[in-house]
């Protein structure tokens, strides 16, 4: 198998997540999905389903909020494409956790750098963007957003390609 990271990034319904699921689908199979979301809601369930609908055959999903590492360890060998949807979610699952604690998160943050570094899979990473607009007025939102950019520099640094969607457009800024 071959080890590549491809990490996408862009705004909120940017079509990053439509850009990764096209690029993995014109890929070699076997392939995998790991989702992060978690349905606690309604509206949430509705769109989990959706999205496992639209997939459909060819891929095989799996749902982990919260040990994307461990994930990485247990389905390792077992897939060309792995595609992970998204790092964003995760992290927002992690602050959750660990209420709020950044050395927490970070360590899982670090765990999963070292692990897709290793995974021997063509790795799709997608996640926001959210360093773009204001400052945010409270702290845990100024703690998310920041965790969320040290996250993506990490995970741009080592990817061989980037891309930034915006309005829908790919726009390859590594690789």
């Amino acid at each position: 198998m071959s080890h590549e990271i491809i990490f996408v990034t862009g705004g909120a319904r940017s079509g990053k997540s439509t850009f990764a699921y096209n690029l993995a689908n014109s890929m070699s199979s076997p392939r995998a999905y790991i989702a992060t979301a978690e349905p606690l809601d309604e509206e949430m369930r509705e769109r989990i389903k959706r999205h496992q609908e639209e997939r459909g055959a060819g891929w095989y999903t799996i749902e982990e909020p919260i040990d994307l590492p461990g994930v990485f360890n247990r389905i390792r060998g077992k897939y060309i494409v792995v595609l992970v949807d998204c790092v964003t979610l995760w992290i927002s699952n992690l602050l959750h956790l660990y209420k709020n604690d950044e050395k927490n998160v970070m360590d899982d943050v670090e765990k999963l750098i070292s692990v897709c570094t290793e995974i021997d899979s063509r790795l799709i990473v997608v996640s926001n963007e959210v360093g773009m607009g204001i400052v945010p007025e409270n702290r845990m939102a100024r703690l998310f957003r920041d965790i969320s950019g040290k996250t993506n520099q990490r995970l741009g640094n080592i990817a061989s390609s980037v891309y930034l969607i915006i309005s829908g457009l790919p726009v390859k800024i590594k690789g």
